[in-house]
């Protein structure tokens, strides 16, 4: 195992290199060109944090957490269309987590595409981006590019960018990609006296590594994809470092030391398409962390378009969930559930939508429950609500340690 005590030169060089790459990018595709080849959007705004419940384990915060967002994104496109420079950076200032404060940079990439000479299009992609692969609703078993922000919210939807080389191409009969990813991304979690956190707190300063090569392993994919009629299907393979890692106890028993193995997974999605049904799959298998094993999430959503000849339109998802690891692997609270929810999208003007959902276990009933809802507000500004509900949970339950950190969550961005 190596440890890696520093990670503050390794981000600073992920920067700089990454940079030098776009800025090359940039220099090929700009020539003199007008001001609407370049553009700049984005959002900035707050997020209000709510926790009624009393703390669980000493030095936990109580009451609210607020942080500040902001959310630029600059854009270039050259005139041929087939130069796209963009820079997303991704800021959070947490008023009482500092491991929850984050200055990533989501995106920074150069996308170079084109007609190959035997007709297919092709796409080059070099820099910080995020990649997202998967169809289901409740988890996503095959997006393994970007690790996971663990410190902004435990469901596992928020990522980090990644340092990437793409190079992928449409066909008749399919779009493949091929990815080479250097520089891992460590997984983020919460503070010592953050909520949502395991019980000891994760020592993120210290981590170990399989690889000799530490995060300078370099990491590589290969993605498939195509439409056949109703059915959307992918198929992937990963080789690297593992973006979930082993949490250890470390020698003073006061931390948690996260352990990154070198993994093998490979991945296949299925969406079916028929009226107003939506049939999903997602399975994995992998190998590396104790016994090779297998997971999937396997579903339907069914929408019930303009109820009662309003314009209201309600899904209904199902999902099962299975995961078949041992102790040796990462643990995961997804390994017997079943998920049910509901989609609500009111069709108005400040499109609103809202989505209720809870994971339950078929064993023990522990259960999660959660709302999300959004909606506009005029032409610039959005309210998000955020609640999540720890409900019925059992004593050897991974959930046990969250149990008490029931929390609303009340966001408001200004778009730009």
């Amino acid at each position: 195992m190596r440890t890696v005590s520093d990670t503050n030169i390794r981000t600073k060089k992920l920067v700089s290199d990454t940079i030098v790459f776009v800025l090359f990018g940039l220099a090929v595709s700009v020539s003199p060109v007008a001001a609407e080849n370049w553009s700049i959007s984005g959002s900035v705004g707050g997020e209000l944090r709510v926790f009624p419940h009393s703390p669980q384990f000493p030095a936990q915060l109580s009451g609210t957490q607020s942080a500040l967002l902001l959310n630029p994104e600059l854009r270039y496109r050259s005139p041929d269309r087939r130069n796209l420079v963009r820079f997303a950076p991704n800021i959070r200032l947490d008023s009482r987590d500092s491991e929850r404060t984050l200055f990533d940079i989501t995106e920074l990439v150069w996308i170079w595409s084109g007609t190959s000479r035997a007709g297919g299009d092709w796409e080059a992609v070099t820099g910080i981006n995020k990649v997202f692969w998967g169809v289901t609703e409740s988890r996503h078993l095959v997006d393994i590019i970007n690790q996971t922000d663990t410190a902004e919210d435990i469901d596992g939807e928020e990522k980090l960018g990644q340092a990437m080389f793409n190079v992928s191409t449409q066909r008749d009969w399919g779009r493949i990609g091929v990815f080479v990813l250097p520089m891992f991304r460590e997984r983020t979690f919460p503070g010592r006296v953050g909520r949502l956190r395991t019980p000891l707190p994760v020592d993120t300063n210290n981590p170990e590594y399989e690889s000799g090569a530490g995060d300078d392993h370099v990491d590589m994919a290969l993605r498939y994809s195509h439409y056949l009629g109703d059915w959307d299907l992918g198929a992937s393979v990963f080789r690297g470092t593992g973006r979930e890692p082993r949490l250890q106890i470390n020698t003073t028993g006061t931390a948690l030391t996260p352990i990154y193995d070198q993994i093998t997974q490979s991945g296949a999605d299925l969406q079916y398409t028929r009226e107003a049904w939506l049939w999903k799959f997602e399975g994995i298998l992998r190998s590396g962390q104790g016994k090779t094993f297998g997971a999937t999430v396997a579903g339907f959503e069914y929408t019930l378009y303009q109820l009662k000849e309003s314009a209201l339109d309600v899904g209904l998802l199902v999902e099962y969930l299975y995961d078949g690891r041992d102790a040796v692997a990462p643990p995961t609270i997804y390994n017997n559930d079943i998920f049910a929810g509901a989609r609500l999208t009111l069709n108005d003007i400040q499109d609103t939508a809202v989505l209720v959902g809870a994971v339950v276990d078929a064993e023990d009933q522990s259960t999660v429950f959660s709302i999300e809802a959004e909606r506009r507000l005029g032409e610039r500004w959005k309210i998000e609500v955020e609640s999540r509900w720890f409900i019925n949970v059992g004593r050897d339950n991974l959930l046990e340690s969250v149990q008490d950190d029931d929390y609303l969550t009340l966001r408001v961005r200004r778009y730009f």
